[in-house]
């Protein structure tokens, strides 16, 4: 397969080679420049995939490079990172051509699957695990989310994603927008909670000159710089009743008015919202709008939590370690495994991925043992000698019964690989095949 070629692009040397080594490590190839005009150079010699920007650099910076590659025509795609990143830089970044925005400092696994996103242009949902940034699993449960995913995609519907913390809501939410008729349009998200209600007004819709102290010039929102693609209202639970009613006039009228402003503008924008909150019990007790429910329950896709798919445990685990090992990964032993299928995963695969990095550390580059797992996973004795119970205790019986029809598919009909898939004894796996009718008498 050819490698894709990147263009790194910072005035940053720490920044720029640690990256291109990151890059390299995820299979690219990789070319880096010091500033614009070095860069501007090489562009107008070379063909690159993706072309990765810093935003401020002297002499011609990130914005000017987009400008001038806009201006030859060129549709590659383009990433910018900032250390200064505002909803000001990210909104002049997206509206001069850029395709995506991050801040520093940037997180490696972010990092990764932002470029492959862009360079792939691919759905990540319809991804085996084997990509940094997509959705890994292939038991019952997340077959189902995908499922939806592909139905829903292709159409403008509003959806409405619910799950637990750390499940990949925003993984849902991207998949959609790379399955949608405009996924070569901008996606843009936002977290509702961690913006104060004013802030958060403004940031969304926008705001005039003058409209309020500090407004020193227009601004334009983010719901208009999603223009064209995709914007998803991330923890949209815990927005104010004021912000709700104006979220509901957008949704119902497909037009905003900025802070400050007279006239409405009109904005062609998908949404997606995401909660972990329980909306219903929300609109009970009367602080979400039943009607903004209705509005953005269009259609409605549940992220099951890590504890319900057990299955993908492995291949979450597989995918970790051939992202972060450039030889062949000895992966984990058996107990390491079932204690790993064995844990609740209050934080879901957020939780799985740090306990995975923590233990990758420890083994130091050797196949992790149950000693290396952190305290809370390898948890008591008992869980030790009889992971398997606990599997029993946690797992729903539907998704239980299926995930064994799969182990069994998979591993070709032998009993032994099967239950070795599954964390459990070949003694409970003949047992639980009898109770699930799985077995002739």
């Amino acid at each position: 397969m050819t490698r894709s070629r990147v263009l790194v692009v910072d005035d940053d040397r720490t920044f720029r080679l640690s990256t291109a080594a990151l890059l390299r490590q995820d299979g690219h190839e990789v070319v880096h420049a010091e500033d614009g005009t070095a860069a501007v150079a090489i562009l107008k010699k070379e063909h690159f995939d993706l072309i990765l920007l810093d935003l401020r650099m002297p002499g011609l910076d990130g914005i000017g490079i987009v400008e001038v590659l806009r201006t030859w025509g060129t549709d590659t795609p383009i990433l910018m990172i900032s250390g200064f990143g505002t909803v000001d830089t990210a909104v002049d970044a997206l509206h001069t051509g850029a395709d995506d925005f991050l801040t520093k400092p940037v997180e490696p696994d972010v990092l990764s699957a932002r470029v492959e996103a862009l360079i792939s242009r691919r759905p990540m949902s319809t991804k085996t695990g084997d990509e940094p940034g997509s959705i890994i699993g292939r038991s019952s449960a997340i077959r189902s989310v995908l499922e939806v995913v592909e139905r829903v995609a292709p159409t403008d519907a509003t959806v409405l994603v619910i799950g637990e913390t750390g499940t990949g809501k925003e993984l849902v939410a991207r998949a959609i927008h790379e399955q949608s008729d405009r996924a070569d349009g901008p996606f843009v998200a936002v977290n509702c909670a961690a913006l104060a209600e004013g802030l958060l007004e403004s940031e969304l819709f926008g705001h005039r000159r003058g409209a309020f102290t500090g407004a020193v010039r227009d601004r334009t929102g983010l719901f208009e710089a999603a223009s064209g693609g995709t914007i998803l209202l991330d923890e949209i639970g815990d927005v104010s009743p004021a912000m709700q009613h104006r979220l509901l006039r957008v949704l119902q009228e497909r037009e905003l008015t900025p802070v400050g402003a007279v006239k409405p503008i009109p904005v062609d924008v998908r949404v997606v919202a995401a909660t972990n909150k329980d909306l219903r019990a929300e609109m009970e007790a009367g602080r979400f709008r039943d009607d903004l429910y209705y509005r953005l329950n269009v259609v409605r896709i549940e992220v099951p939590p890590l504890r319900t798919r057990r299955q993908d445990i492995p291949l979450i685990a597989e995918a970790f370690y051939d992202k972060v090992e450039r030889r062949p990964h000895s992966g984990c032993s058996p107990l390491a495994m079932r204690l790993l299928q064995a844990h609740a995963w209050p934080g879901n695969v957020r939780e799985l991925l740090a306990a995975l990095e923590s233990a990758h550390i420890q083994a130091g580059n050797r196949r992790i043992e149950a000693q290396h797992l952190p305290a809370d996973v390898r948890g008591a004795e008992d869980q030790e000698r009889e992971p398997h119970e606990r599997y029993r205790r946690t797992q729903p019986v539907g998704h239980e019964k299926s995930d064994i029809e799969e182990a069994l598919a998979a591993a070709g009909g032998v009993r032994s690989v099967a239950a070795e898939r599954l964390g459990m004894s070949r003694t409970t796996l003949w047992r639980k095949m009898k109770e699930y009718g799985l077995v002739d008498e």
